[in-house]
């Protein structure tokens, strides 16, 4: 399985409006691990970055003004992600800048290279709901570093992101043990299955005993009512 995290900076918030991608990242995961195979460049939008967008990723005209045009670096990117299930943060914004500028070269729309898309923030706000789940809120949560990112980067939102999504994909650990089946009823042959003969019981010594009641003696002070596992609250079912 091959995915490619995503991540794109642009001159402002709407493709629509003429704001164009000025920085695209990717990293590459064969089954959910990185290699080490990376795709970046910065891109001359051949226009003016907003105020506000420059105050997210800090990049200017005058930085991108010897950068290649979007042009110029398409087919290595198609050629990147090709055939590969792509991960993206808030895809709807990347994917916008990203199916404008192959529209504006004539080109078939981005998304159609992908095999998948995934966006992490639908699925973080379907586990989360009601919290916060940009980027920087998911690392805290998942306790990844993200110290270094004193501003947006697409290649470094995207490295964190690739972390962010094992994180969130991960699912249980694999914490089984190889246990002897106790459960009674027939074996394959279809004979009564036997209990073990040798197993060992440990009782529990006075001493034991003693703290044990001591303590549910102090749970029900606390809470001012007997514990749930109190032989007075017992049910006795004939």
């Amino acid at each position: 399985m091959r995915q490619v995290i995503l991540d794109t900076e642009t001159t402002g918030l709407n493709p629509a409006t003429g704001d164009r991608i000025i920085e695209i990242g990717c990293v590459e995961m064969v089954g959910r691990r990185l290699t080490d195979r990376t795709f970046h460049y910065y891109i001359n939008p051949e226009r003016d970055i907003d105020a506000g967008a420059f105050a997210v990723h800090g990049l200017s005209r005058e930085f991108l003004s010897d950068k290649p045009i979007f042009a110029n670096i398409v087919d290595q990117l198609i050629e990147f992600v090709d055939g590969a299930e792509v991960v993206i943060h808030n895809a709807a914004f990347d994917l916008g800048f990203l199916d404008n500028e192959f529209a504006l070269l004539k080109r078939p729309p981005f998304r159609n290279l992908a095999s998948k898309i995934t966006d992490t923030l639908l699925d973080a706000r379907q586990m989360f709901p009601g919290k916060r789940n940009s980027l920087d809120a998911l690392c805290e949560r998942f306790s990844i570093s993200n110290k270094h990112r004193t501003l947006h980067g697409a290649l470094l939102d995207a490295q964190l992101l690739a972390e962010v999504y094992v994180a969130m994909t991960r699912g249980q650990e694999d914490l089984s043990i190889d246990l002897i089946d106790y459960t009674v009823g027939t074996d394959s042959t279809g004979h009564n299955k036997t209990l073990p003969s040798n197993l060992k019981v440990l009782a529990a010594s006075d001493t034991e005993v003693q703290s044990h009641e001591k303590i549910l003696a102090e749970i029900a002070k606390a809470s001012k009512k007997d514990p749930v596992w109190s032989p007075s609250n017992t049910v006795i079912q004939s």
